[in-house]
């Protein structure tokens, strides 16, 4: 990273974070109880304009997953690396669906906020705790944690035909120290070039070394930015 990046990126955590931490920003985040991740290969545009039933309480991650044609595929401007590590083998002419409910025992809570977008960038934070007297039935050792820059994308935009949670930008795995019952991260998310500031937000979820959801959260959009 440049001195330049590196410079803005303090600027951003002096500036941004604070406000986003504070509780007068009006960016809450909802907690969840079942994720849904669909993996929309890059090559396939019709997976993108497909039709489905809204599934009001579900948190919802589109990820589109490189594919063979590389930057030639009609939707390579929004693919992502991590997208292909977390789906694994898909179809590559269909969307792969994958449901994951959080366990019933509460052990971990999980908050996530966002700040306005700077200069380039949108500062977000997750914070974990630990609820240490239940969290052992969770099996928590090793439990790490994502958090992503997600833009909404509402049904009739962009040729979304349902509405997507597109998965713009991740970071992770971040670790969770075993011997704290508090953890937060903080990322300064560099705007992706083609997204809408307005329809970004910030989504978070911790699961297990083997991929087992064990909590997840967002910020509301809508609470938050007015879309455009």
């Amino acid at each position: 990273m440049s001195s330049i990046a590196i410079r803005c990126l303090a600027w951003l955590c002096a500036f941004v974070v604070p406000p986003v931490a504070g509780a007068a920003v009006a960016c809450p985040s909802t907690p969840q109880a079942l994720l849904l991740d669909r993996f929309i290969p890059a090559d396939c545009q019709s997976c993108w304009e497909e039709r489905s039933e809204p599934e009001p309480g579900v948190l919802v991650l589109d990820w589109i997953v490189p594919g063979p044609r590389g930057d030639d595929a009609p939707l390579a401007a929004a693919a992502l690396p991590e997208a292909s590590v977390r789906a694994g083998p898909i179809s590559r002419t269909a969307t792969t669906s994958r449901r994951q409910a959080l366990p019933s025992v509460a052990g971990l809570s999980l908050r996530v906020e966002e700040g306005p977008p700077f200069n380039g960038y949108i500062a977000a934070q997750m914070h974990v705790e630990r609820d240490a007297a239940r969290s052992g039935k969770l099996k928590t050792a090793g439990a790490v944690a994502y958090l992503a820059l997600v833009e909404q994308v509402r049904a009739g935009e962009e040729g979304a035909n349902v509405e997507r949670m597109l998965v713009r930008s991740v970071v992770g795995p971040l670790p969770l120290d075993p011997d704290r019952d508090e953890v937060t991260h903080l990322h300064a998310f560099r705007i992706p070039h083609g997204s809408k500031p307005a329809r970004l937000t910030a989504i978070g979820w911790v699961e297990t070394p083997g991929g087992k959801l064990l909590a997840a959260a967002r910020v509301e959009p809508d609470g938050c930015l007015p879309a455009r």
